[in-house]
């Protein structure tokens, strides 16, 4: 029998992956051939999706990407020699986009079924949890933190300290909450980890849960992701059945409990403490801090808020030990961080390599340049509130401190690529409305300053006089200042990131004189 393996990830399925199974489903029966297709997650290889693969003795033979159309002309090729079909890939394993990846959070990306329980633990789903249960609570923070994990967004704050802090803190109650509200442009990791490898995050949390003190957890993602929502529904289902929730967790004695809730499409329900007044039954909306989450989160009670890979990173940890983990990475930056491709990118797709490589591997090595061949211009690092990057500065390691130290942020990883016909005036315009719009509106900068940059952008661009536009210019520079340094949350402080980084890098795009050092 062949067996061939197609993602039923969102992406794949969005170009054809459910007609590419269903052809092959009624070719073969029109062939009297036995065939299994086994539906996996994505690999990630994104520009190469739907991804088939066949499943041989000397590992799995990749075609992609295959449309229904295909079917009949593969199957032609698999019944004769499987390299004579166009789409033919060779071993997947050794495909170089992904054989040079340092997969930890994706091992099991593109290999399993996302909702088979046998299939998580043959890979070594749930040995972290199982450790975890034999240690004390004190000891699996002690592992995080030796670690150096830190939180995967746009703080990079260590994980270790805010479990030790909501470890210690008082209180009748306490909550893990996952921020899976992913929302930046170009960001898909979360996505891909919820649909495709929906226990491994399950697990983070129950460990997550163990070691604070919580006995309850709350997934909160974005209503945008409906095939995320529905997996880790039925994945909560299947642990909850496998003894891995509930009152008494892997046989430990020990309670916790999850579920998911679906947010309502607000963008600044990714910052921390909006999303905690969303989960009350609230319009989301900015809480000053102090009181730390960590102390008064949810319902006032002390929370562990963390993203999902975070909490993803947490089972390796405790299954291969923290020096494993610190093996990865260099300086503060350790670990693995899956970087996300896209934009006007030839090979868009998931990147998971130790921090360290530089922007010009990721962009150039990995993404193979702009699909459209023109010459890069930028590439905006960490979301629709990320810096513009030029090329003169694609050699910078991607590392939390080497990107602060030139105005930038590695975010949430995601990495969209703009070629030369790009206007930066425009997208520093877009960043302000779209700061404009999300705001929650309870911090003057972020509700007033958004607006009023619009407002000196299109003035700036308008002006047909060079001192107009260096007055305008010094007063959005000004703006960007008061909204960095003003604002109450990440949404308005970061807005100033890719309109500075727009000005400093690409003046002529405002109609502003080109400094020699730019040229």
């Amino acid at each position: 029998m062949l067996t061939l393996c197609i993602p039923r990830d969102s992406v794949a399925r969005a170009v054809g992956a459910d007609k590419v199974a269903a052809a092959l489903a009624v070719e073969a029966e029109r062939r009297q051939l036995p065939l299994q297709v086994l539906r996996t997650s994505s690999r990630g290889l994104y520009w190469l999706e739907p991804l088939v693969e066949l499943e041989t003795p000397e590992g799995r033979l990749g075609f992609g990407p295959v449309t229904a159309q295909d079917v009949p002309a593969l199957l032609d090729a698999l019944a004769r020699d499987p390299g004579s079909h166009p789409a033919a890939l060779g071993l997947v394993e050794n495909i170089p986009y992904l054989k040079s990846q340092q997969r930890l959070l994706f091992a099991r990306a593109g290999i399993t079924q996302p909702l088979s329980l046998d299939d998580y633990r043959a890979q070594g789903g749930f040995l972290g949890l199982a450790r975890a249960i034999q240690m004390d609570g004190a000891d699996v923070v002690a592992s995080v933190l030796d670690s150096g994990l830190r939180g995967r967004g746009g703080a990079a704050f260590p994980a270790g300290i805010k479990w030790r802090t909501v470890r210690d803190a008082q209180g009748p109650q306490k909550y893990v909450v996952c921020n899976a509200d992913e929302g930046d442009s170009g960001t898909f990791a979360d996505r891909m980890l919820m649909e495709g490898d929906p226990f491994l995050l399950i697990e983070g949390m129950i460990i997550a849960g163990i070691a604070v003190g919580a006995t309850m957890g709350y997934i909160y993602v974005r209503s945008e992701y409906p095939d995320a929502v529905s997996t880790l529904n039925d994945a909560l289902h299947i642990a909850r059945e496998a003894g891995y929730l509930g009152a008494n967790v892997g046989g430990s004695g020990r309670s916790f409990e999850l579920e998911v809730r679906v947010g309502a499409g607000a963008y600044i329900c990714g910052e921390e403490t909006a999303l905690l007044e969303s989960l009350e039954g609230k319009r989301g909306t900015v809480r000053a801090k102090p009181p730390l989450p960590a102390l008064q989160g949810l319902f006032g009670l002390p929370t562990l808020v963390h993203n999902v890979l975070t909490l993803t990173s947490v089972p390796i940890i405790l299954e291969k030990g923290a020096q494993f983990y610190r093996d990865f990475g260099m300086g503060r930056s350790l670990g693995t961080m899956p970087f996300q491709l896209a934009g006007n990118v030839r090979h868009g797709g998931l990147v998971e390599r130790a921090f360290g490589l530089s922007l010009r591997e990721l962009v150039e090595g990995y993404g193979g340049g702009t699909a459209s061949g023109r010459p890069l211009k930028a590439a905006q690092v960490g979301g629709p509130l990320g810096a513009w990057v030029p090329p003169s500065q694609f050699d910078t390691p991607l590392d939390y401190e080497a990107f602060a130290a030139m105005g930038a942020m590695l975010g949430h990883g995601g990495v969209v690529v703009a070629d030369d016909s790009l206007d930066m005036a425009q997208m520093a315009r877009f960043a302000l409305q779209f700061c404009a719009e999300e705001s929650c509106g309870k911090c003057t900068p972020c509700r007033i300053g958004s607006t009023r940059g619009v407002e000196v952008v299109d003035r700036l661009i308008a002006s047909t006089e060079a001192g107009a536009r260096q007055e305008q210019a010094l007063l959005l520079q000004d703006l960007c200042d008061t909204l960095q340094y003003g604002s109450l949350c990440a949404l308005g402080g970061m807005t100033s990131y890719p309109v500075a980084s727009a000005l400093k890098h690409f003046p002529a795009d405002f109609g502003l004189a080109t400094p020699e050092a730019d040229q």
